[in-house]
């Protein structure tokens, strides 16, 4: 819950920040300000709520209990306290701060030693199992992902400080978009669908997907991962641009998508709950995004015009895609666990809500609804270039954030349950940012 809390309040900062006009679309893609932003949103919000989940349910996914638990706060200490820096470091570079450019690898050191924790606890718990079904192993790929981009990241945060050598120039200024990819389409997307399946199938009853096609989804995710990253430093070291690396890789990632969309499709074809609860409605606003950007991606580089407009593409996939399936996933998980600390204790010994009863899902409804529009409205002025409007949309987006998380502090505050069934006998009010 300490993980979902941080991470949270991390997204609205950073979309504050964008309603004030800082960073991308008002600086330059490139510039320190954007890579404040840019770090916010990807270790602050997605990183540190994708690490809360998985803690949470990699036990779920393997039926092993998690290989160290004690890990979890200090690595959540490590990852906050590494971003701090990080972003510490970057400030300097746009004038905002005295020149502590020490604080870029010291933040890179932190994260190291936060992302190790979660990695080594994941895969070890991984590991401990007797069989693997795909959405581990998705799991597993994306933690090799989440390596690559770590190791990146510490390369360039070293080499913005002037402790690199000459001979990573070269990485610095082109390898950019490999840590890109490996970040947002390894580590977090690949993660994000294998935990998917397990949570679509959990939440809407539907039956498990023949391991034969998510394997393929998987293989071909894996070989686009690859081809960017292992390709792309080829590619550099070679002196050949990245272009054609790009290519295949944007073919590979449209395959895995389309791949990944047939398995989505059939899990709610299939559901056994023909009620959706809105976490299940609210998803498939994200696939729909992840389809949107796809999509786009693909026009854009067929016309020649991706670069021009890769911040509209990178934005959709960020806050539409990855976003809002966390966001929705949250609204269902976070009353889910407050119902299993508050109620689990006296199950039998005394009467209780069910977990719908936690929330109130059609207030919650509208947020969700006014968020996915305000992204979307959002994308479109980026790619009209209407930077000022854009900054109405992030406002937008960050009122109903706001409201979202007003409704995960009403689940945790069992606000919502009505009496007697509030507080019977026995049972406590659960910690707003942390399980008892």
């Amino acid at each position: 819950m300490s993980y979902f809390a941080a991470a949270t309040a991390w997204l609205f900062g950073a979309e504050a920040l964008m309603a004030a006009g800082f960073g991308f679309p008002s600086a330059d893609l490139a510039s320190p300000d954007t890579l404040v932003l840019v770090h916010m949103v990807s270790i602050g919000w997605l990183s540190t709520a994708m690490c809360g989940a998985l803690l949470q349910f990699v036990p779920v996914l393997v039926s092993r209990p998690l290989f160290a638990e004690n890990w979890a706060l200090p690595a959540l200490v490590l990852l906050t306290a590494g971003l701090i820096a990080l972003l510490c470091g970057f400030l300097p570079l746009g004038g905002h701060l005295p020149p502590w450019l020490w604080l870029l690898p010291l933040g890179a050191c932190l994260l190291i030693a936060g992302f190790g924790l979660i990695a080594a606890d994941v895969v070890l718990t991984v590991q401990s199992a007797k069989s693997l079904d795909a959405s581990a192993r998705f799991v597993l790929v994306g933690m090799a992902s989440l390596c690559v981009t770590v190791a990146l990241g510490a390369t360039f945060a070293s080499q913005l400080a002037g402790y690199g050598g000459a001979a990573i120039d070269s990485v610095l200024e082109s390898g950019v978009p490999i840590h890109a990819i490996a970040g947002l389409g390894g580590w977090l997307t690949l993660t994000a669908m294998g935990v998917s399946y397990r949570l679509l199938a959990m939440f809407m009853l539907s039956p498990d997907l023949d391991e034969r096609q998510s394997w393929v989804t998987l293989f071909v995710g894996a070989l686009t991962l690859c081809v960017a990253v292992i390709g792309g430093l080829v590619a550099i070291e070679a002196a050949s641009g990245l272009g054609a690396v790009l290519l295949w890789a944007g073919v590979f990632g449209l395959a895995t998508i389309a791949l990944y969309g047939r398995d989505v499709i059939e899990l709610y074809r299939k559901r056994k709950r023909r009620q959706l609860e809105l976490n299940t409605q609210m998803a498939a606003y994200g696939f729909l995004s992840l389809l949107v950007a796809a999509v786009l991606g693909a026009v854009l580089a067929a016309t020649g015009s991706f670069a021009p407009y890769a911040g509209a593409f990178a934005f959709l996939i960020a806050f539409g895609w990855l976003s809002g399936l966390v966001l929705a996933k949250l609204h269902k998980i976070v009353a889910f666990l407050t119902w299993l600390e508050a109620y689990g204790p006296v199950m039998g010994r005394a009467p209780m809500p069910r977990v719908q009863e936690l929330v109130v899902e059609a207030r919650a409804k509208k947020w969700f609804g006014a968020y996915f529009a305000a992204v979307w409205v959002a994308t479109a002025l980026l790619l009209a270039g209407e930077g000022t409007l854009f900054r109405v949309a992030a406002l937008a987006m960050a009122v109903a954030t706001g409201g979202i998380i007003h409704e995960f502090v009403r689940t945790r505050r069992l606000t919502d349950v009505a009496e007697p069934l509030r507080l019977p006998n026995g049972v406590t009010e659960p910690c707003l940012l942390h399980a008892r």
